[in-house]
């Protein structure tokens, strides 16, 4: 099982992305996905920097450097803006909307189908792979059997297996609007936000009147309450014919993340019980640790 680390999802400065990187750099990681896939404006570092932190990583680390696309295409702008990125020439893209991936079908480029695309079944695998996909990360909210029934579909029908990718650590994330929830909650409009969401490096929480955590606000972004944990879930994943697992970054502690799950793929048995939600997983609400409320 190989172990990869998702692209950042908050906006961070370009100082605290350079000592992330870094760090992760020394870290026992197959895959690295670097870009912004939440919000245009987010400008900390540009296509060309993004290119430039690949190629140094490239350098300094066995980990296979992945460019990950814009999620939501709103203009024009945007949309030259991810045809240059489809035309890098020096890194394998993550499609995470169509437009990305009409451009690399064009230009005969394999990519990997990002968790933004909506696939759920082995007919729809089977045209993405034919226009150049070699690796699929599920949707967040696909479970364990669905994702098995998917890939039985697509060998029934004589296809090779992709890659599978499965989101296993961090916040999930639900859904995307052309509106900003964190520019509204301070009351600011989308145009003139400030920036503000690099005040929150992992999202603003969003707790209901009765103070129950509900969601993660990240920008234009809607994210899970908790953190989802799949480490205790490890034979399972293994089982349902995972190749890789994602950990999307987080502010803090993510080279703690990183280690505990290599010492499971190591051979370490894993943990009965881990903090935060894998309800999804089960086939269950998202929200639920499945093991407190006995359904596994």
């Amino acid at each position: 099982m190989k172990l990869s680390l998702g692209p950042v999802l908050y906006y961070w400065d370009k100082v605290q992305l350079g000592q992330f990187y870094a760090e992760m750099s020394a870290l026992p990681l197959d895959v690295i996905y670097l870009g912004e896939t939440v919000c245009s404006k987010r400008r900390a570092f540009s296509l060309d920097q993004w290119l430039g932190l690949g190629r140094e990583l490239q350098q300094c680390s066995p980990a296979q450097i992945v460019l990950s696309s814009l999620t939501l295409i709103e203009a024009a702008s945007e949309l030259s803006s991810l045809r240059r990125l489809c035309d890098n020439g020096q890194l394998l893209v993550e499609a995470n909307d169509m437009g990305a991936v009409q451009f690399l079908a064009e230009r005969k480029l394999p990519f990997v189908a990002g968790p933004a695309l909506n696939m759920y079944n082995g007919h729809a695998l089977g045209q993405l792979q034919d226009a150049g996909m070699i690796r699929w990360v599920p949707p967040v909210e696909c479970s364990q059997g669905l994702i098995r029934d998917v890939l039985d579909q697509l060998g029934e029908m004589g296809r090779t297996l992709p890659e599978v990718e499965i989101f296993a650590y961090g916040h999930l994330p639900l859904a995307y609007s052309a509106r900003c929830f964190t520019a509204r909650a301070e009351n600011k409009p989308k145009d003139d936000c400030d920036f503000c969401c690099i005040n929150y490096p992992d999202g603003l929480a969003l707790t209901s009147q009765e103070g129950q955590a509900l969601f993660t606000i990240n920008g234009i972004q809607t994210m899970s309450a908790q953190i989802t944990n799949l480490l205790a879930d490890y034979p399972a994943l293994v089982a349902c014919g995972a190749d890789l697992l994602r950990l999307s970054p987080r502010a803090q502690g993510m080279a703690e993340v990183v280690a505990a799950y290599q010492r499971v793929r190591e051979g370490a048995p894993p943990p009965l019980f881990v903090d935060g939600c894998n309800g999804y997983w089960h086939g269950q609400a998202g929200m639920l640790r499945v093991e407190e409320v006995g359904l596994c």
